[in-house]
C-alpha cells in the first residue's frame, strides 16, 4: 500500500520542478506528465495563475509524495496511480506536474500543484 505526504512549497518553486523532472530519476522523462501547465514552465504558469487569482499567501505550490514498497508495483503503474490520485483529488480544476522517481530501491510519485485556481485547493488546509 502507498504512502503519501505533503507539504507546501515556500519558496524555489522551480528548483523543487527541477528536481523532481531529473531525467536520471524519471526514465529519461518517460515517467514525466503535466496537466494544465508545460511541465518546464510549470513554476511560470503556477506564478500566473496566482496572480490572476490574486493570491497573495506564501504557499507557491504544494509537493505530495506517494511512495511504494519495494516489489509492489511497476515504474509505469506507479506512475498511472500517481495520475489517477491527481485527477482524484485534483479534480481536474488545479494545474500539477507528477513525476515517478526510479533511482531509489522504492519506487515513489512526486506531485507538485498550483496552490489556488479561484478555490480551496484540496491538498491544502488554507483556503484561497
Amino acid at each position: 500500500m502507498a504512502v503519501t505526504k505533503t507539504h507546501p512549497i515556500k519558496s524555489t518553486l522551480k528548483a523543487a520542478i527541477d528536481y523532481i523532472l531529473n531525467p536520471e530519476k524519471t526514465d529519461g522523462k518517460l515517467l514525466a506528465s503535466s496537466f494544465g501547465c508545460g511541465m518546464e514552465t510549470a513554476d511560470i504558469e503556477f506564478a500566473w495563475t496566482r496572480q490572476a487569482a490574486g493570491d497573495r499567501g506564501t504557499h507557491l505550490g504544494r509537493h505530495l509524495i506517494q511512495s511504494f514498497k519495494v516489489g509492489e508495483t511497476t515504474p509505469e503503474e506507479a506512475h498511472k496511480i500517481g495520475m489517477e490520485l491527481a485527477q482524484a483529488v485534483l479534480g481536474g480544476k488545479y494545474e500539477f506536474v507528477l513525476t515517478t522517481h526510479v533511482d531509489k530501491g522504492h519506487l515513489h510519485n512526486h506531485l507538485i500543484c498550483a496552490p489556488i485556481r479561484g478555490r480551496v485547493n484540496p491538498l491544502s488546509r488554507r483556503q484561497a
